[in-house]
C-alpha cells in the first residue's frame, strides 16, 4: 500500500494504514557506501513514481557517512512514535510534525543551529508548526496546499464570478448545479473530511491563538460553519463521486464545476483541461475573514536515541538545507509540490505563471497550518462536531459551544504538562 504527500493534508492527519511497525530498521544492508558512521534514514511510502529512487540517489550522493534509506509502507506516524522510544530506530526520519509530546518528551534532536544564516528563506507557514520555545525540531522538505479549483468555461456560461466570498461560493455552487453537473465537490462526505479548520480561517479566525488559547470562541465560527452545512443542504454539492477530494477526476470530467483539491493535482487537470480553469484560496467569510489556504510540510528530524546525532545532523543540513538542487527535484519532479524555501519556489519555472503562480502566492500570503497545540483530542472533538453541522445539519452555535469547552480544557492540560 503506497501513500502521498498529500496524507498529512487530511483534516484526521494520521495515515490511517493497518501495518504495524516492522523489524527492519535500516541498519543491515542497502547503504550508500560513503566513508563515516552509518546511518539509517527513514521515509514514509510515498505513492508518486520515482520519489523512492530519488531519495536513494540523494543518499548514495552523500560521502560523509554511509546512509541506508528505508522505505517505511504501512502506518508510518505508529512506526516512527514507537521507534523513537528505542535505540534500534532511525537516526535521521520524515516526520508528519515532530509532535508536541515527541518534543517535550527529549525524543528529536535540536535542529535550530542548521538553519543559521537561511531560517528567513524557510516558509514561515510550515517551519511554525515545526518550532517549539524558539527551538526548530525539523526541517521542512516540500509544502503542500489545497485549492479551490474552477472550470472558467462553466462559470462563464452561467454568468457566474470566480467566488471570492464565503456567500458567492454558495450562490455559485447553486447556480452552476445542473441536471448534469453539480456546482461543487468537496468530498464525498460533503467536505466534513477535508475542510478541518478552513472555515474558521476563512472567518479571521484560528484553531489556537498564539498565546495558546482556543481561536474560534466567536459567533463568526459558528456563521461559517453554517454556511458550508448550507452548501450541503442545498444538494449543490456532488456526493459519492467515483474518487474523492484528492483526485481531480470528478472535475476534469465535468461532474462538478468546481472542486476542493490538492496543488498535486494541478498537473493532470491542466493536462485534461489546458487553459480552462483557475485557482482560488477558500473564500473570506464575513467582515474580518480573509481568504485561507491550508498548508503542510513533512520534515526531516533527528532522533534523540541516534549513537550519531552529530553525524545525523550534518547529514540532514547537507541534504534538506544546502542541496537546493535535490530540494528542487524532490519537490517538481515526483508530484507537483512548493519547495520550503521561499527563493527556489520563485525560481521555479513550474510555479512562474498561470494558476500554478497563483498557488504560490496564495499558499504564501494566506496560508495556514495545524498549530503544535492542536492535539489529536482537540482535532477529534472538532471533527466529530463539524461533521454532525454538515451532514446532519446539527446547530452550529451549541455543537462549537461543546468543542470550545472539550479544547480549552485540553489546552490547559497541555500547558500543565509544560509547566
Amino acid at each position: 500500500m503506497t501513500i502521498s504527500r498529500r496524507t498529512l493534508l487530511g483534516a484526521g492527519a494520521g495515515l490511517g494504514l493497518l501495518t504495524a511497525c516492522g523489524s527492519n530498521t535500516g541498519r543491515d544492508g542497502g547503504g550508500s557506501g560513503g566513508k563515516g558512521p552509518r546511518l539509517s534514514h527513514w521515509y514514509h511510502q510515498y505513492g508518486e513514481a520515482g520519489a523512492e529512487q530519488a531519495v536513494k540517489r540523494y543518499a548514495a550522493a552523500y560521502r560523509e557517512a554511509d546512509v541506508a534509506v528505508q522505505w517505511r509502507p504501512g502506518n508510518y506516524d505508529e512506526q516512527t512514535a514507537a521507534a523513537l522510544l528505542t535505540t534500534s530506530g532511525p537516526d535521521v526520519f520524515e516526520v508528519n510534525g515532530p509532535s508536541l509530546d515527541q518534543i517535550r518528551g527529549g525524543q528529536v534532536v535540536d535542529l535550530t543551529d542548521l538553519f543559521d544564516g537561511v531560517r528567513d528563506d524557510f516558509n514561515p507557514v510550515v517551519l511554525a508548526p515545526k518550532t517549539h520555545d524558539g527551538r526548530i525540531w525539523a526541517v521542512p522538505q516540500v509544502v503542500d496546499a489545497q485549492l479551490l479549483y474552477y472550470r472558467k468555461s462553466l462559470l462563464d456560461d452561467a454568468g457566474v464570478e470566480p467566488p471570492r466570498t464565503l456567500d458567492a461560493l454558495v450562490d455559485a455552487a447553486r447556480k452552476l448545479t445542473t441536471k448534469k453537473t453539480k456546482g461543487l465537490f468537496l468530498g464525498n462526505d460533503g467536505g466534513a473530511g477535508v475542510l478541518g479548520g478552513t472555515p474558521l480561517y476563512a472567518a479571521g479566525l484560528s484553531l489556537v491563538t498564539d498565546d495558546g488559547k482556543v481561536g474560534f470562541d466567536d459567533p463568526a465560527a459558528a456563521r461559517a460553519l453554517a454556511k458550508v452545512r448550507e452548501l450541503y443542504a442545498a444538494k449543490a454539492l456532488l456526493l459519492g463521486a467515483p474518487s474523492d477530494w484528492s483526485d481531480p477526476s470528478a472535475f476534469v470530467q465535468g461532474l462538478t464545476a468546481m472542486q476542493w483539491s490538492g496543488l498535486w493535482a494541478l498537473p493532470a487537470v491542466r493536462k485534461a483541461l489546458g487553459d480552462d480553469f483557475g485557482v482560488l484560496a477558500f473564500p473570506a467569510d464575513g467582515a474580518a475573514g480573509k481568504p485561507a489556504v491550508p498548508v503542510g510540510a513533512y520534515g526531516a528530524a533527528v532522533s534523540a536515541r541516534s549513537k550519531h546525532k552529530d553525524a545525523a545532523k550534518d547529514y540532514l543540513k547537507w541534504l534538506w538545507v544546502d542541496k537546493t538542487a535535490y530540494q528542487r527535484d524532490f519537490a517538481l519532479s515526483y508530484g507537483f509540490h512548493i519547495p520550503a524555501r521561499l527563493s527556489l519556489a520563485k525560481k521555479a519555472d513550474a510555479l512562474a505563471e498561470g494558476p500554478a503562480a497563483d498557488a504560490v502566492r496564495f499558499s504564501t500570503e494566506n496560508g495556514h497550518a495545524e498549530p503544535l497545540l492542536w492535539t489529536p483530542a482537540s482535532r477529534v472533538a472538532y471533527q466529530d462536531a463539524l461533521s454532525r453541522i454538515i451532514k446532519s445539519g446539527a446547530n452550529p452555535e451549541s455543537e462549537l459551544r461543546s468543542v470550545v469547552r472539550k479544547v480549552s480544557a485540553e489546552l490547559d492540560r497541555v500547558r500543565k504538562k509544560s509547566a
